[in-house]
C-alpha cells in the first residue's frame, strides 16, 4: 500500500490536558485529580475532511469553524474529566443547540472586543487624523494592544498558567514528532515551546492582515465600517491561515522564519515550560492520535527512568477505548 503524504499534526491545550487533531481522528488526554490519565480518540466529522480542505482560502474558513467547535467541545469535556477520580468516562455532552449558542456568543464576544472596540476608539479619534491609512494603522495598533493585554491579563490566573504549560507541552510534542524522534519525555525536552503554526501566531497574523484589508476601504460612514469589520472576518481569517500555512511549510528558508518570528515572540505569553507530568499527557495525546490514524490501538506503558516514572506509548490493547460518538469539529491541520 502506498504511503500517505506527510500530515501536520496540531492541537490545543485544554483543562489539565491536551487535544491533538490528527488526519482522521482527534485524541484527548487529560490528567485526573488522582494522577491517572484519561485518554479518548474519536473520528473527525467528515464535513471538515472533505475536498474543501484542499482549496486555498476556503480551507482557512473551514479550519476556523472546525477549531472553534472542536476546541470548545474538548475544553468542556476536559473540565469534566479533570475532576473525575475514577476510571469512568461518563459525561454529558452539550446538545447541538447549546453548542451552537455558546459558539455564537464566543464569536460575538471576540468580534466585539477585537474588531468593534478598536473601531469605535479610532472613530472618536478620526477628527484629529487626516490620513485614511494612518487611521487604519492606529486601529490595528489598538487591536494588537487589546490582544496582547488580554493575553497578559488572563495569564495572571493560576489555572490559565497551567493551560499555558500544557500549550507548551503540546508544541514540544509536535516538534518531536516532526523531527522523527520517539515520543519520550527526554526527547520532547529537547525542543522549545513556540511553534510556527500556533493559534497565537494566527491571531497576530489576523491583526496584521486586517490593517491591510481595511486600509483598502479607507474611511466610509461608520455603519459601513461596522459592517465591513464583521463581514470581512472570514476573508481575513482565510488569508491569515494561508500565511501561517506557508510560513510553517518553509521554516528552512529565511523568509519562512522571518514571517513566523512575530508569532513566535508572542507565544512567550501563551506558552510556559511544562513539567514532566504535563509532557506525559501531551505524549499520550499525540501517540493516541497517530495510532488512531494508523488503525492501531494504543495504551500507556509505565516504565521507570532515572528521573522517575515516565509514560510511553505502546500499540497494544487500550485501557480506554475510542469514543463512539463522532467529533463535531477540528483544529487546524498543523
Amino acid at each position: 500500500m502506498a504511503e500517505l503524504p506527510t500530515f501536520n499534526y496540531g492541537g490545543q491545550a485544554v483543562i489539565e490536558g491536551v487535544m491533538i487533531r490528527g488526519r482522521n481522528f482527534f485524541s484527548l488526554a487529560v490528567r485526573r485529580e488522582d494522577g491517572t490519565i484519561f485518554r479518548q480518540q474519536e473520528p473527525l466529522n467528515n464535513m471538515f475532511n472533505g475536498p474543501i480542505r484542499r482549496v486555498p482560502l476556503l480551507r482557512g474558513v473551514l479550519v476556523l469553524v472546525e477549531s472553534l467547535t472542536l476546541g470548545m467541545k474538548a475544553l468542556r469535556r476536559s473540565a469534566n474529566i479533570a475532576m473525575q477520580e475514577d476510571q469512568g468516562d461518563e459525561h454529558e455532552e452539550l446538545p447541538a443547540w447549546a453548542m451552537a449558542g455558546t459558539l455564537a456568543i464566543s464569536l460575538l464576544f471576540g468580534i466585539g472586543l477585537f474588531f468593534m472596540l478598536p473601531l469605535f476608539i479610532v472613530w472618536l479619534l478620526d477628527p484629529y487624523v487626516s490620513s485614511d491609512i494612518v487611521s487604519n494603522v492606529i486601529e490595528g495598533a489598538i487591536r494588537l494592544t487589546i490582544l496582547v493585554s488580554y493575553i497578559k491579563v488572563i495569564g495572571f490566573s493560576s489555572d490559565i498558567k497551567r493551560v499555558f504549560a500544557y500549550h507548551g507541552a503540546e508544541h514540544m510534542a509536535v516538534h518531536t514528532h516532526e523531527a522523527g524522534l520517539p515520543l519520550i519525555v527526554e526527547n520532547v525536552r529537547k525542543f522549545g515551546t513556540p511553534h510556527p503554526r500556533c493559534g497565537t501566531a494566527f491571531l497576530l497574523t489576523v491583526v496584521l492582515v486586517s490593517i491591510i484589508v481595511f486600509a483598502f476601504l479607507q474611511r466610509p460612514p461608520i455603519e459601513w465600517r461596522i459592517f465591513s469589520r464583521i463581514a470581512l472576518v472570514p476573508v481575513i481569517a482565510a488569508f491569515s491561515y494561508e500565511i501561517i500555512r506557508f510560513s510553517g511549510a518553509h521554516q528552512e528558508a529565511w523568509f519562512g522564519r522571518l514571517i513566523s518570528q512575530p508569532g513566535l515572540i508572542l507565544q512567550r505569553l501563551t506558552t510556559r515550560q511544562p513539567d514532566d507530568s504535563q509532557i506525559e499527557v501531551a505524549i499520550c495525546a499525540m501517540e493516541a492520535a497517530i495510532a488512531a490514524d494508523q488503525g492501531r490501538e494504543y495504551s500507556e506503558q509505565i516504565v521507570e527512568s532515572a528521573n522517575g516514572v515516565v509514560t510511553t506509548g505502546e500499540h497494544t490493547e487500550p485501557e480506554v477505548t475510542p469514543g463512539e460518538e463522532g467529533a463535531s469539529g477540528a483544529t487546524s491541520d498543523g
